[in-house]
C-alpha cells in the first residue's frame, strides 16, 4: 500500500498517509485510535473487519450527535507487477434515512468480490491470542477467513450454505415435512457443504507447505488437522459428487433429530480446525499461554507467505497485507526480535500496533515509524 486516506472513520475526522512498502508501525498511548487505523484497513476486504463491528457504528460522532457520519476509507495498492489500484469503501445514506455500504475499485461501483480480488488482509488482534483453547466455532472462524484470503468466494459460499441451512431448519421447526422442498435444500447444502470443505482442505495443505518450509525457531512449527466428515471424506480421495449425495442421505434420515435438536447436528458448520506443536508433540490447546500465541503467529507468518508471489497469490499479482494488533506486546525480546525480522523480508506490507516505540528498536530503519495521538499522526 502506498496511500491510505480515511474520513469521518471513528476518532479520525481525516486522514491521509503516504507511505512505501516497509513495514509500518503505529505507536501510542491506549484509546489514541491505532487499532482504529488498522480497521479501516480491514474493511478494505470482504466482511465487517478485524472488530466485526455494524457499519453504522464506525462514523465519527461529536458527543452531541445521535448517530455516527458517513465514512470512508481508500488506498492505493501496488501489485507485485508494479500496478496501481485504487480501492474504497464506506457507507452513504438511502433513502429511508439508514446506511448502505458502498464500494469502488478505480472510480468504478465494485462488489465484495472484485475488492477481494484485488487485495488480501490477514489479521491478528488479542481477541485471538487463545483462539487454540477457545470453542471449534471460534477456531472455525479463525481458519475460514485464511481461507477467505485465498479464495474470495469462500465467505458467499459459506453464506449461502447458512441461508440454506436456516431455511431447512425453519421447515423442520414448523413441522412442515413438504419433502420436496426438503430434498431441495439439502441438495443446496450438500452442494455448498462440500465446497466448503474442498476450500478448507486446500488451504490447509497450503498452510503446513508454508509452515514446514519456514523451519522450526522462535515460532514453532505446527501440525495442523481438520476435524469434520466431509472434509475427511474428501481427505481420503472420494469424489465430489459422492460425498454430494451421501450428505443428501444423512441430511434425510436425520430430519427428526435436527427437528428435535432445534438445528443441523451434520455438517461443514460444526467442522474444527486443530493445531498440534510439532517439537512437543502436544495439542497447541495444552500449551502455555505464550506458546501459543506464538504457533498463532507462525501459521499467520506461514499464511503471508503462501500468499505472496511463489504462494497462491493472485496469479502472482497480489502481495497480502499483515495487519498485527499488540502482537509483540507480551513476547520477550528474542521473540520480538525474530518477528521483526520476518516481516522486514515478507511478502507484502505488514502493520504492527503497540503502546510504546521501545516495543520496536529491533525494526531500526527497515520500518516506518508513526505516532498517534487523540485521532492525530505525526510520521517520525
Amino acid at each position: 500500500m502506498r496511500r491510505l486516506s480515511i474520513t469521518d472513520f471513528r476518532n479520525y475526522a481525516r486522514l491521509d498517509l503516504t507511505l512505501d512498502n516497509r513495514p509500518v508501525v503505529l505507536f501510542g498511548s491506549n484509546g489514541s485510535g491505532k487499532t482504529n487505523i488498522l480497521e479501516a484497513i480491514s474493511l478494505l476486504g470482504p466482511g465487517r473487519g478485524i472488530r466485526g463491528a455494524a457499519l453504522s457504528e464506525i462514523g465519527r460522532r461529536q458527543p452531541e450527535e445521535l448517530e455516527g457520519r458517513a465514512w470512508a476509507s481508500s488506498a492505493i495498492l501496488v501489485n507485485s507487477a508494479g500496478d496501481d489500484t485504487r480501492l474504497g469503501v464506506g457507507i452513504e445514506r438511502t433513502d429511508t434515512g439508514g446506511f448502505r455500504r458502498v464500494a469502488q475499485r478505480d472510480g468504478r461501483p465494485a462488489g465484495p468480490q472484485e475488492l477481494a480480488s484485488e487485495i488480501r488482509i490477514v489479521w491478528l488482534t488479542p481477541a485471538m491470542d487463545r483462539v487454540f483453547a477457545e470453542s471449534a466455532s471460534e477456531r472455525r472462524k479463525f481458519f475460514d477467513r485464511l481461507v477467505m484470503a485465498h479464495a474470495p468466494e469462500h465467505g458467499a459460499v459459506a453464506a449461502a450454505y447458512e441461508r440454506a441451512m436456516k431455511a431447512r431448519q425453519r421447515l423442520l421447526d414448523e413441522d412442515r415435512r413438504d419433502r420436496a422442498w426438503l430434498e431441495a435444500l439439502e441438495t443446496e447444502m450438500a452442494s455448498h457443504g462440500v465446497a466448503l470443505a474442498a476450500a478448507r482442505l486446500e488451504v490447509l495443505g497450503r498452510l503446513q507447505t508454508a509452515i514446514d518450509a519456514r523451519g522450526d525457531g522462535p515460532f514453532p512449527q505446527a501440525d495442523l488437522a481438520l476435524e469434520g466428515a466431509l472434509e475427511a471424506a474428501l481427505a481420503e480421495g472420494r469424489t465430489a459428487g459422492e460425498i454430494e449425495d451421501e450428505f443428501i442421505k444423512t441430511l434425510a434420515n436425520v430430519r427428526p433429530r435436527d427437528a428435535a435438536a432445534g438445528r443441523a447436528l451434520d455438517g461443514p458448520h460444526r467442522s474444527d480446525v486443530k493445531a498440534r506443536h510439532r517439537a512437543k508433540n502436544m495439542p497447541a490447546e495444552q500449551c502455555s499461554t505464550g506458546e501459543q500465541k506464538a504457533i498463532l503467529v507462525a501459521v499467520t507468518l506461514a499464511n503471508a507467505r503462501a500468499l505472496g508471489p511463489g504462494g497462491l497469490g493472485l496469479n502472482g499479482r497480489a502481495n497480502p497485507l499483515l495487519l498485527l494488533d499488540e502482537a509483540g506486546a507480551h513476547f520477550d525480546d528474542k521473540r520480538r526480535a525474530a518477528l521483526y525480522n520476518e516481516l522486514a523480508i515478507l511478502p507484502g506490507q505488514a502493520w504492527l500496533t503497540g503502546a510504546d516505540e521501545s516495543l520496536f528498536e529491533s525494526f531500526a530503519g527497515a520500518a516506518q515509524f508513526i505516532e498517534v495521538s487523540d485521532g492525530k499522526i505525526r510520521p517520525i
